[in-house]
């Protein structure tokens, strides 16, 4: 009986894995979004000037351009603390870059065409894809931008890191240039216009405040974590309990 239970658990763990994986980052319907997505970027002239930061003992000079405020889903994204992203904080010694958000708004949110693509982000674009050329005359790619998301404060770095493809956001803060001399001399802008593309076309956004306006496929991402507990829990019965062989 301490077999089969063992398996059975371990099964099910494995199969609410690939679910979970499967549907944790899945896009929400039109019907699912907050009125506010339907919006365009706000930008206005911004009265502050530049300042000081620090983070990871790195002296940073921030200059904000511009006042900045996007709401939008999120389809792809990229958290620059995983382990192979070497080049913003070995190579750049960027700590203030926390993530990286890809978001869309307007008529690409509304008319739910953004569901008709792919997106994945790398380490420092957000890439998009369909292989229907009626789906891509629809999307409006001035609709969609790759957002580098400045911050030395833990609890925003902590939210902008947890924030998964489907949720909806609005993030309020400013368009800024960012630079340091520690090691080799770093500096990086950002774009002020949403039709521009290629290098150098990414937002660049000092965060004041950050929020999740809805939170897409909770039930999902809750099964996810529950099957990493059951897995756990299974290998550590299998090893605690083995199961017992009689002999004749």
């Amino acid at each position: 009986m301490t077999r089969i239970l063992q398996s059975l658990l371990l099964l099910i763990s494995l199969c609410g894995i690939a679910l979970g994986l499967w549907q944790r980052d899945r896009l929400p319907e039109p019907s699912r979004l907050v009125s506010a997505i339907a919006q365009e970027p706000l930008q206005t002239p911004t009265r502050l000037a530049g300042f000081q930061a620090v983070a990871a003992g790195v002296n940073y000079t921030i200059k904000p351009l511009f006042d900045y405020r996007i709401q939008g889903v999120v389809v792809s994204r990229h958290d620059t603390a995983v382990w192979w992203d070497l080049t913003h904080r070995k190579d750049w010694n960027d700590h203030l870059n926390v993530a990286d958000l890809c978001i869309v708004w307007g008529t690409n949110a509304t008319s739910g065409i953004y569901r008709d693509l792919r997106y994945w982000n790398e380490t420092f674009t957000c890439n998009v894809a369909t292989d229907s050329n009626a789906v891509w005359q629809r999307f409006n790619d001035e609709g969609l931008s790759n957002n580098h998301l400045l911050t030395n404060d833990p609890s925003i770095a902590r939210l902008l890191r947890n924030v998964r493809p489907g949720d909806q956001v609005e993030i309020t803060g400013r368009l800024s240039e960012y630079s340091h001399n520690a090691g080799l001399p770093f500096k990086r802008g950002t774009s002020i216009r949403r039709d521009d593309h290629g290098n150098g076309a990414c937002e660049t956004i000092w965060v004041d405040s950050a929020r999740v306006l809805r939170e897409a496929n909770r039930g999902w991402r809750t099964a996810l974590n529950l099957a990493w507990f059951g897995l756990a829990l299974s290998v550590l019965w299998w090893f605690l309990l083995p199961p017992k062989s009689f002999n004749d």
